[in-house]
C-alpha cells in the first residue's frame, strides 16, 4: 500500500481481531526467511565493527597510522564511547519504535549506524575517531529495540525462540569477517598503515547500504498496526503472506485459533510503562536486569581485550590476533546456531539457566588455568571457544528474553531500557576497568577481570533458575497480555504450535499451553 492509499489512523474504537493467531500459526516459509535476511543481517555488522576496533588497536597506536592514539584509548575509551552511544541510543530510539512503529524506525537507524561508520574512516585526529564511534553506537542500540521487536512480532512462537539466538548470535560472523578482514588491514605490505583500518570501516557503511536496500520489502508489524488504529493495513499484510505461504505450499492453511479484542490507542505513557515494567512485571524486571548484566560484562568487558592479552602475554604480534579471534567468534556463533532449538523445545527457564551457569564454570576454570601460567595462546584460545559456546546463546537469550515477556506496547522500551542500563553496568564500566587491568601486565589483574566476569554470569544463571518465564511455543499475548486488550473479551491469541521450519502442518499440535499472561 502508498502512502497516499493508506488511510487515516483511527484511534479509541475497540476491535476484535485473529490476526495474532495467524501469524502464530503459520509454517515457516520463504518470507520468514526474507525477515530474517533484512532484519538479522544487521548484527554482523556490529560484530564487525567491535572486532575491527579490538583487532586494530595495535595498529592504530602507531606512528604512520593517521591518527595520534594510544592502544588503550581505542580498547578503552572509543570502545566505552560506542557502547555509551549504544545506550543512549536503545533509550531515545526505542521510546520512538514503540510509538513510531517498528519500520519507520529499523529504516533510520541503520542509516545513522551508515553515517556515522562512513565518517569514522575519514577520521584525522581521535576527538574526531572518538565522537563517530559513539555516533555508530546511537545508531546501533536503535537497532535492538527495533529489530528484536519486528521480529518477534512477524516471527510464528513455535519458531521464536530459535530464531531470535540464531538472529542475535550472527554478531559473531560479523566477528568472524571482522577478524580475518583485520588481518589483510594490518598488512603493510598490502595497504599503506593509514589506509587499511579505514578500508575496515568504509566497507562497513558499504555493507549497511545494501541491507538498507533489502530492508525496504520487510513490512510493519502488523500486531503494531493493530493496537495503533491501523488495523486495515494489518489485514491486507497479513493476507498478503497467507497467499504467498499458500501458493508456496500448494494446499490452504488451516484455520487459525483464537482472537483478541483491544482497544485501540495511539500511545502508551511513561507512567504507564514504568508501572507495567516495575510494577506487574517486576519479577520478570529482575530476570532482565540479572541476564544483561551478567552478558554485558562478559562480553564488553573481557572480548574488547582480547587482543591485548594475546598482544602484552603471550607476544602474538597485532596483524595476527584476527586468526586467534575468529576460533573464538565461530564458536559464539556455534552456539546459538546448534543450542537454539532447545529453547523451544526443552524451554527457556532450563536452557538459560544452564548456559549462563556453564560459560561461568567454564570461565572461572580458566582464569584458574591462566593464573598457574598452564595456558598458551592456542589453548586460552580454545577455552575461550568453549566459554563463548555456551555464553553467547546465553547471551542472545537475554534479549528474546526482554523482547518477549512484556506487553506488546512497552516492548521496544523494554528491549532499550534493559539492554541499556545492563550494557552500561558492564560495557561502559568493564572496558575502562579491563583496559586498565590488562595494561599493567600482571597475571592476577587479568585474573581478577575473568573471574568478575564468571561470576556475575553464575549469579545471572541462578536467577534464571527460579525466575525465568516458560514462554517457550507460546504466543506473545499469552505470555504478556497487551495493556489495550479487553480484560473481560481476551482470549488467548494462539495455541502453542509444532514442527520445525520447513515442515507441514504448522497450525495445530503440540502441548497444551502454560497458564496464560501471569507473572512468573
Amino acid at each position: 500500500m502508498s502512502e497516499a492509499e493508506t488511510p487515516p489512523v483511527r484511534t479509541g474504537r475497540t476491535i476484535t481481531t485473529n490476526i495474532p493467531a495467524r501469524l502464530d500459526r503459520l509454517p515457516w516459509s520463504r518470507w520468514h526467511w526474507s525477515v530474517v535476511i533484512g532484519l538479522g543481517t544487521v548484527w554482523i555488522l556490529d560484530g564487525l565493527e567491535v572486532t575491527v576496533v579490538g583487532n586494530i588497536a595495535g595498529r592504530l597506536s602507531e606512528s604512520g597510522s593517521g591518527l595520534a592514539i594510544s592502544s588503550g584509548q581505542v580498547t578503552g575509551v572509543a570502545a566505552a564511547l560506542y557502547v555509551a552511544g549504544a545506550c543512549a541510543g536503545a533509550l531515545f530510539w526505542g521510546r520512538l519504535t514503540d510509538r513510531f512503529g517498528r519500520r519507520n524506525l529499523f529504516m533510520i537507524t541503520l542509516a545513522v549506524y551508515l553515517a556515522a561508520t562512513a565518517l569514522t574512516s575519514v577520521s584525522w585526529e581521535a576527538w574526531w575517531f572518538f565522537l563517530f564511534r559513539f555516533l555508530t553506537g546511537f545508531g546501533i542500540g536503535g537497532e535492538y529495540a527495533a529489530i528484536n521487536s519486528a521480529i518477534d512480532e512477524l516471527i510464528p512462537a513455535a519458531y521464536r525462540g530459535r530464531v531470535d539466538l540464531l538472529i542475535n548470535g550472527s554478531f559473531w560472523l560479523g566477528a568472524v569477517g571482522g577478524s580475518l578482514l583485520s588481518i589483510v588491514a594490518l598488512n603493510t605490505d598490502l595497504l599503506a598503515a593509514n589506509v587499511g583500518w579505514r578500508l575496515t570501516f568504509a566497507l562497513g557503511a558499504v555493507l549497511a547500504l545494501v541491507i538498507l536496500l533489502v530492508r525496504r520489502h520487510v513490512p510493519e508489524s502488523p500486531r503494531w498496526l493493530l493496537i495503533h488504529g491501523r488495523d486495515r493495513e494489518a489485514e491486507e499484510i497479513v493476507s498478503g503472506i497467507e497467499r504467498r505461504v499458500e501458493a508456496e505450499r500448494g494446499e490452504r492453511l488451516p484455520e487459525a485459533e483464537g482472537e483478541l479484542e483491544i482497544h485501540q490507542r495511539k500511545s502508551v505513557s511513561f507512567l504507564e510503562i514504568a508501572r507495567t515494567v516495575f510494577g506487574r512485571y517486576r519479577r520478570r524486571a529482575v530476570l532482565g536486569f540479572s541476564l544483561f548484566i551478567g552478558q554485558a560484562f562478559l562480553y564488553n568487558a573481557i572480548t574488547f581485550g582480547f587482543g591485548a592479552i594475546l598482544t602484552k602475554f603471550y607476544d602474538i604480534p597485532s596483524d595476527r590476533t584476527g586468526y586467534y579471534f575468529a576460533v573464538i567468534a565461530a564458536g559464539n556463533f556455534c552456539g546459538p546456531l546448534l543450542l537454539g532449538k532447545l529453547f523451544d523445545t526443552v524451554g527457556r527457564r532450563v536452557m538459560i539457566s544452564s548456559t549462563y551457569l556453564l560459560s561461568g564454570l567454564l570461565l572461572f576454570g580458566t582464569a584458574w588455568l591462566f593464573d598457574r601460567g598452564a595456558l598458551t595462546a592456542a589453548t586460552l584460545t580454545a577455552c575461550w571457544c568453549a566459554v563463548l559456546f555456551f555464553a553467547s546463546a546465553g547471551a542472545s537469550s537475554a534479549y528474546l528474553t526482554v523482547s518477549e515477556i512484556f506487553p506488546m506496547e512497552t516492548r521496544a522500551m523494554s528491549i532499550a531500557f534493559f539492554y541499556a542500563i545492563g550494557t552500561a553496568a558492564g560495557g561502559i564500566s568493564g572496558p575502562l576497568l579491563f583496559a586498565d587491568l590488562t595494561g599493567t601486565g600482571r597475571v592476577r589483574d587479568t585474573v581478577l577481570a575473568f573471574s568478575i566476569g564468571a561470576a556475575l554470569m553464575c549469579a545471572a544463571g541462578l536467577v534464571a533458575v527460579f525466575l525465568a518465564v516458560r514462554a517457550e511455543r507460546r504466543s506473545l499475548e499469552d505470555i504478556a497480555r497487551p495493556l489495550t486488550a479487553v480484560a473481560s473479551r481476551a482470549k488467548a491469541a494462539a495455541r502453542p504450535v509444532g514442527g520445525a521450519p520447513g515442515s507441514r502442518g504448522g497450525g495445530s499440535g503440540g502441548p497444551t499451553a502454560p497458564p496464560a499472561a501471569s507473572r512468573p
